[in-house]
């Protein structure tokens, strides 16, 4: 026996130029029927909370499936599953397409050669496929969207619980940003955790889904950004800040990734108030309120 809930959308040319729509979203658990083979023309995320089940590959290899497990089916490959016949399992499932599918492959958030995904957790993807369930009552005239959005939501939570990112690919994310701004080359920073750049460039391509160099630039510029915004340092001493001893080089190197020069951005952005500025994340039970008495 088992239970099934489950709703089909089909959204217009204007929600698909977002980047991601949903097509659609269900729940189910028990003794679920055999999946397949089959094959389809769009992507599915299939988050599976508790049970266990196999998968069989086209090549005929067949894995065992043990929750918490992400079941990606992506376009154009065929694919066969099923819970075990006993115990079954209980599943969450969210069909998606979109032009924003070719990017998140580049990024490693969909991955179409690994259809079987350990995950540490999947409470964080259930919470975003129970949100579109919810968003998905026919009266909801903000359905599309809203539901779209949260496929974005959805493929940043299965990145996060992914069970092969954690814990030491995260310490070394960590580790980076924390020295971001250090004068260090990639391979400096390879060296100080003990690890060839190679071993480091795979590492963070595998966390972060791109290369250290830029993952480094990332937080580099938008450190920069912010001392931009909320100071008047000169565009050098920023730029040292920020890990380069050249600022022409940094300039450059700013105005090609922003868009802008650093000095025009500052004419755009700068807002320095009494009170100052903090590096400190808010934290939302205690946001800044105008006029507090600290």
């Amino acid at each position: 026996m088992y239970h099934t809930w489950m709703r089909f959308f089909t959204p217009g040319p204007a929600h698909h130029r977002l980047g991601l729509v949903c097509l659609g979203v269900g729940l189910q658990y028990g003794a679920l029927p055999t999946v397949g083979p089959r094959t389809l023309d769009h992507h599915v995320a299939v988050v599976v909370n508790a049970g266990a089940g196999w998968y069989l590959s086209p090549d005929g290899r067949r894995t065992t499936v043990t929750a918490p497990a992400l079941l990606w089916l992506t376009p154009g490959v065929p694919h066969h599953y099923a819970p075990d016949a006993e115990g079954g399992w209980d599943e969450g499932f969210v069909d998606f397409t979109g032009p924003a599918t070719a990017t998140y492959t580049e990024l490693g958030y969909i991955e179409p050669d690994r259809p079987v995904v350990p995950l540490s957790d999947a409470t964080g993807a259930r919470a975003v496929i129970g949100r579109m369930a919810r968003a998905a009552r026919r009266d909801n005239p903000l359905l599309e969207v809203e539901t779209g959005a949260a496929v974005h939501e959805l493929l940043v939570a299965l990145r996060r619980a992914r069970a092969d990112l954690a814990p030491d690919g995260e310490a070394v994310l960590k580790a980076l940003a924390r020295d971001a701004c250090l004068p260090l080359s990639v391979a400096d920073h390879a060296a100080k955790h003990g690890m060839t750049p190679a071993e480091l460039r795979t590492a963070v391509r595998r966390g972060a889904g791109c290369s250290p160099k830029d993952y480094l630039l990332g937080i580099r510029l938008g450190r920069a950004k912010e001392l931009l915004a909320t100071t008047e340092l000169p565009v050098a001493a920023v730029a040292r800040r920020v890990g380069y001893d050249d600022p022409a080089y940094f300039s450059r190197l700013f105005t090609r990734r922003v868009g802008m020069a650093p000095v025009r951005f500052r004419a755009q952005q700068f807002r320095t108030v009494p009170g100052g500025w903090s590096n400190q994340v808010p934290d939302p039970a205690d946001p800044p309120v105008i006029g507090r008495n600290r």
